[in-house]
């Protein structure tokens, strides 16, 4: 047998405000969410250099803990590990009507006060909605969930159809491997495109998925022949990033209707065929940033706009940086 080692790049990543990402855990740990976070914020990773995150898991209570499939487990601290945290994730909650425990909410208010961003996965989001953090603000959790989200915390504005939101300082995820994706977003965020992509490709999974995209909700699933049409409709619009096809030409590229392509398109990947094809130029244009030296322009006709005055408003929407800042801060320096 043939064994094949990929040598894997060395990044060295630049240095974020703080780096310091803390799980919490309780009794009756969700272990799926809790694995996620682990995985992705703690695992050694010398190919990201010395600025990688640090990571810790903090007891909200006394132990002995114990999780789902009769493990019991200890931790690094309790909740003092939050008063220095850049980040703190809530990998789901022990049930909808098991109340939030008064010292954690406050240790959360104070770490957020500090500067700490909150994350949550799944049911998590309902320790989040207790702080009051998340009053006015829009927020995710399973689709399962949403409903009593939106009836027991109404200052939330609760949206249950997407995979993830960031709201900057608070972010919230949707069931169980939603998280992956808002991981893999707060990574990008943190350090860019490529290290989101490297630390995917070690999981075996997509390097990202829109957080607006739809959760897998109960609705008619379309038949297998249907969906085998969109499969190359989409691979197309990736690859083909500088034409803009009308939504009357992808359909008849499918063998259907318009409307029933765009039912069928939105149930996919739950946005329209221009948005899909907006993401992913913008996508390709903030990689082109940190792993070429083209200028500007370039970068903005190679990734499908019309030039770099038409590229740069969505990708400020988009990111939050203006696309010089992007690669300022992310650009590696082999590039």
């Amino acid at each position: 047998m043939t064994t094949i080692v990929q040598n894997l790049p060395n990044l060295n990543l630049p240095p974020i405000p703080n780096n310091r990402v803390v799980a919490l855990a309780y009794d009756g740990l969700c272990i799926f969410e809790f694995g996620i976070v682990a995985e992705i914020f703690g695992l050694a990773r010398p190919e990201m250099g010395p600025n990688w995150y640090a990571f810790a898991t903090a007891a909200i209570e006394p132990g002995p803990l114990r999780a789902h499939g009769g493990l019991t487990f200890s931790c690094d601290g309790g909740l003092e590990l939050l008063e220095e945290a850049g980040l703190i994730v809530v990998p789901g909650w022990k049930g909808l009507d098991v109340p939030v425990p008064a010292g954690l909410i406050t240790a959360l208010q104070n770490a957020h006060a500090k500067g700490a961003r909150l994350a949550s996965i799944c049911s998590g989001a309902f320790v989040l909605a207790a702080t009051g953090l998340l009053d006015g603000r829009r927020a995710t959790t399973h689709w399962r969930y949403g409903a009593a989200l939106a009836d027991r915390f109404p200052k939330v504005q609760a949206d249950p159809d997407v995979l993830f939101i960031d709201e900057g300082d608070i972010l919230t995820s949707a069931g169980s491997a939603a998280g992956m994706d808002l991981g893999l977003h707060i990574i990008r965020r943190d350090f860019g495109a490529e290290a989101a992509n490297l630390v995917a490709r070690r999981l075996v999974m997509p390097a990202s998925r829109d957080g607006g995209q739809a959760q897998f909700l109960l609705r008619p699933v379309p038949r297998d022949h249907e969906a085998h049409r969109l499969s190359p409709i989409l691979s197309s619009l990736r690859d083909n990033l500088q034409e803009t096809p009308t939504a009357a030409q992808l359909a008849a590229k499918a063998g259907l209707s318009e409307r029933t392509f765009l039912r069928r398109f939105h149930e996919a990947t739950g946005t329209t065929p221009a948005r899909y094809l907006t993401e992913a130029r913008l996508a390709r244009a903030a990689e082109l940033l940190e792993t070429s030296r083209a200028d500007l322009e370039a970068i903005a006709h190679i990734a499908g706009f019309a030039s770099a005055a038409a590229l740069r408003r969505p990708f400020h929407a988009r990111y939050g940086l203006a696309p010089s800042d992007w690669r300022r801060r992310f650009a590696r320096s082999s590039a």
